[in-house]
């Protein structure tokens, strides 16, 4: 594998779980300053440094090098070598990544052959978001030849960021007939295979991947992704648990192994899934929605409501919150819980935070209009669903528009599909 030295971080490409209608993962942690230095990202020698204990050179950096930042002070930056030694350098003395483009241009002058060198410079434009210009450099360090398995596994990169997905799974086959023992490709390919709905194959390049690291957690939960897209939901459960074996900690695999069970009719599994999800990560809004939705299912509406609640209480404008709690004040199983008034004020939200193009949300409002009393207004909404949906849909609603007409508020013989996977 190519050294920090030679180049970023191997950029790997991990495509997050596609969303279903009604549960999802939606970070609730508070966004980073941009003003800060982001840790993960490298700065680059601007000139020839050295580190040195007392009157011992102890490492060499040289310009251009990529030393990864381990804090962020005043004037300078702690940072460690590929080595993996630590010192102070000064800021004036560094590029962040997106500004180090001027930097290779001149290592690159100097060294016209080099072709690592053109490596560099690609992910110092990637940073910049100059796509077309990495891909050119890094076009340009495999014909000075520069041919190492991460060069092809980048240029990958590069190429489905442009959409040219055929000539990244060509980059990323080449990668892997070179034999390297790296993941990188195989996830890449994989991720490339579920932009293509080639589910098949995304979860033979997931396998590939376990076969060289069998204990990485991450692998596990994506490859659990391609099974459920692949309409294979045991293997799916399979897999997400021996990520959760592997990292009890990863919240991601406790969702989806919740939606796979919610789909599956569990509900008081897929409420233990998202239970442990919110005990690891408290503040993740959908993880109380879809709990709630869950418990919704099981009779506890009181739970459910406290759910609701509480992902909106964490995320205001979490719409499908809004939406799951209107259906339950408006027409869920628990009378004494049916407030029409208030389901009106969650619908409405909902209906707000959708810009009313939603028809879920809209026929929320025309449920909980129905069970305040205000049937007419009911009525408007639901020809308002009625325009929006499939043409399949439209007699089941308009099944419930007559309900209206003949002042009868709707009932839920259980709730609807509100439920969002991450």
């Amino acid at each position: 594998m190519m050294s920090c030295r030679q180049r970023w971080a191997a950029f790997f490409v991990f495509l997050s779980m596609t969303s279903f209608p009604s549960l999802e993962v939606i970070s609730a942690e508070p966004a980073p300053d941009p003003a800060a230095q982001d840790l993960s990202e490298p700065v680059v020698a601007r000139m020839p440094m050295r580190f040195a204990l007392e009157d011992r050179v102890i490492d060499e950096i040289e310009k251009g090098d990529l030393l990864t930042v381990i804090e962020d002070r005043k004037d300078a930056y702690l940072v460690a070598t590929f080595s993996g030694k630590r010192g102070l350098v000064a800021k004036e003395n560094t590029a962040r990544l997106a500004e180090s483009v001027e930097v290779y241009d001149e290592l690159i002058k100097e060294k016209p052959d080099e072709g690592r060198l053109y490596t560099l410079r690609a992910a110092a434009w990637w940073a910049r978001g100059d796509e077309e210009k990495a891909l050119a450099d890094y076009d340009k360090a495999i014909e000075t030849g520069f041919r190492t398995p991460n060069a092809y596994t980048s240029r990958g990169l590069f190429h489905a960021a442009l959409g040219n997905y055929d000539k990244a799974i060509a980059d990323y086959t080449t990668a892997i007939k070179k034999g390297e023992k790296d993941v990188a490709p195989y996830i890449n390919r994989a991720a490339v295979y579920l932009t293509q709905q080639k589910y098949d194959l995304a979860v033979k390049d997931y396998s590939g991947a376990l076969d060289i690291q069998p204990k990485n957690a991450s692998i596990c939960q994506q490859r659990a992704v391609a099974w459920k897209l692949s309409g294979q939901p045991d293997k799916a459960v399979a897999d997400y648990s021996k990520a959760i074996e592997l990292e009890p900690k990863f919240v991601d695999a406790w969702m989806g192994r919740g939606f796979i069970r919610f789909q599956q009719g569990e509900h008081r599994k897929a409420v233990d899934d998202f239970s442990a999800a919110i005990e690891l990560q408290p503040r993740l809004a959908p993880a109380y929605n879809n709990r709630g939705f869950n418990r919704q299912k099981l009779g506890d509406c009181t739970g459910a409501l406290a759910d609701y609640d509480e992902a909106i209480r964490l995320a205001p404008e979490y719409a499908l919150a809004h939406q799951n709690k209107a259906w339950l004040l408006a027409a869920g199983d628990d009378a004494k819980l049916r407030n029409g008034k208030q389901a009106i004020e969650a619908a409405e939200a909902a209906c707000k935070l959708s810009e009313y193009k939603d028809p879920g949300a809209l026929k929320a409002l025309a449920a909980a209009l129905a069970e305040n009393g205000e049937f007419e207004k009911a009525i408007g909404w639901q020809e308002k669903v009625i325009a929006a949906v499939a043409e399949e849909q439209q007699p089941a609603e308009r099944e419930i528009l007559e309900g209206y007409k003949a002042n009868r508020p709707f009932r839920l013989a259980e709730p609807p599909g509100d439920d969002e996977s991450n």
